[in-house]
């Protein structure tokens, strides 16, 4: 028997669904759009939700095309005929566009990869010493900046996170490096970017002081004992950002190698 909807679940506003069955991936789309208008038919149902195998790309795809999005991965929560599998729970709600490019990109937005963006920065004294943080979380040292928080531009990131670390206001130049860092330690792949803060005057670099928090210590180092405190992918960034300062270029660099 062909059916036209998929059954679901009411309560406290949520319209659960049973996505399962064998359906043709052809079909899927069509029981989704019409199980969500009986769903939104109900006056107190606010969202339609359900959840499918990570693995599963036709249910997904339906997913996508009917304006579900993705809210979560429950990892290792699915069991299939093939074993475990991660579990992608994905709803609508009644006020979210079901068609045309607001919804496209609406659900694309919470299915495409999104990358942290982390901002570095480059400070010399006038004795071309670098300006290192020593941390109090790992045993390598970073030059000052830190993780972007969502929705927030590289430069005024920058700028929140050494006055968070160092209590002082920056000005930030042009962009130096832009590096692609590869997983590493349970963190996911990320782009930093390290920018030009120019040669600190003599009277104030006293006013760079560590939080005492994430910062134990701040250094001024010559530029290779400042790489030598540094990991092996930080510190080839740091050599990269001294070299496009002098060379007046921005550098592009894939885990700390220098591409172009």
């Amino acid at each position: 028997m062909i059916r036209d909807s998929l059954p679901f679940v009411v309560a406290d506003g949520n319209a659960m669904v049973d996505f399962g069955g064998d359906d043709g991936s052809e079909r899927m789309h069509l029981l989704l759009v019409n199980t969500c208008q009986l769903a939104f038919d109900e006056p107190g149902v606010i969202r339609v939700e359900t959840s499918v195998a990570l693995s599963d790309r036709a249910r997904r795809r339906a997913l996508h095309r009917a304006g579900f999005r993705l809210e979560g991965v429950a990892r290792d929560r699915w069991i299939t005929a093939e074993g475990r599998d991660d579990q992608a729970w994905y709803a609508r709600l009644r006020d979210d566009p079901a068609e045309g490019r607001e919804a496209f990109t609406a659900v694309m937005n919470t299915v495409t990869a999104r990358k942290r963006v982390i901002s570095h920065l480059l400070l010399t004294d006038e004795d071309g010493r670098v300006c290192i943080l020593e941390t109090t979380f790992k045993p390598d040292f970073e030059l000052p900046g830190g993780i972007l928080e969502v929705g927030e531009s590289p430069r005024v990131g920058l700028v929140r996170e050494v006055e968070e670390e160092l209590g002082h206001t920056v000005s930030v130049g042009r962009l130096l490096v832009v590096d692609w860092l590869a997983p590493y330690l349970g963190w996911e792949d990320a782009v930093e970017l390290i920018f030009d803060g120019r040669e600190m005057p003599p009277a104030s670099v006293h006013l760079l002081q560590a939080d005492l928090r994430e910062i134990r210590a701040v250094h001024w180092l010559p530029p290779g004992d400042a790489a030598a405190t540094m990991a092996p992918f930080a510190r080839g960034r740091l050599l990269a950002a001294l070299e496009a300062r002098e060379a007046g270029r921005t550098l592009y660099l894939e885990a700390g190698e220098r591409i172009s």
